[in-house]
């Protein structure tokens, strides 16, 4: 039997449901992708996709964006042109994610979900080479910060990727669009 203290139950709730959703549209958000934290998650979910695959290695080459790079592989699955990990990495983290070869002294993204302005995946693009993240990737180490990619923000992370030998032969990249 519906009552006057169900109606003032009712009414007080649908009076906080309205306050909290014009209190929302008001208040900034952060968004969750961009933390830290999250950078640091789709990191390790690409990492461990990889390394499922098998030892990263770099055998022979191949044609990307029509220039001829070193093949990056992981275990006897060639990765250049190959998008199925970073794209599972986006379907689960809602990042972008990339995997580059070292090529001479440039590192170029052969599996990615980067896109440039026209809409295409950006493979064959190479890493800023006057970049935070290439400078920490040279040293061995580990990047995670902000970072322009093609132009536009991103919250990032860089890890460099060593084969057997314990040389970079590649980067993990993965990061959120920035939001203004």
């Amino acid at each position: 039997m519906f009552n006057r203290t169900h109606a003032s139950h009712l009414r007080r709730l649908v009076l906080l449901t309205l306050c909290a959703m014009a209190t929302s549209a008001f208040v900034p958000q952060v968004s969750r992708a961009q933390s830290p934290e999250s950078v640091k998650q789709a990191m390790t979910l690409l990492k461990n996709k990889t390394a499922k695959l098998g030892a990263p290695a770099v055998k022979g080459e191949d044609a990307i964006a029509g220039k001829e790079v070193p093949a990056l592989y992981f275990g006897a699955t060639k990765m250049n042109n190959n998008f199925a990990v970073v794209d599972e990495v986006k379907k689960e983290m809602g990042s972008t994610a990339t995997l580059f070869v070292k090529s001479g002294d440039d590192f170029v993204r052969v599996a990615t979900n980067v896109q440039k302005d026209d809409g295409s995946r950006a493979i064959g693009t190479i890493l800023d080479p006057k970049g935070k993240a290439i400078a920490a990737i040279r040293t061995g180490s580990a990047y995670y910060g902000d970072a322009d990619i093609l132009g536009k923000p991103y919250v990032t992370g860089y890890e460099p990727i060593h084969d057997a030998s314990g040389t970079v032969i590649g980067i993990y990249y993965v990061g959120y669009p920035k939001t203004q």
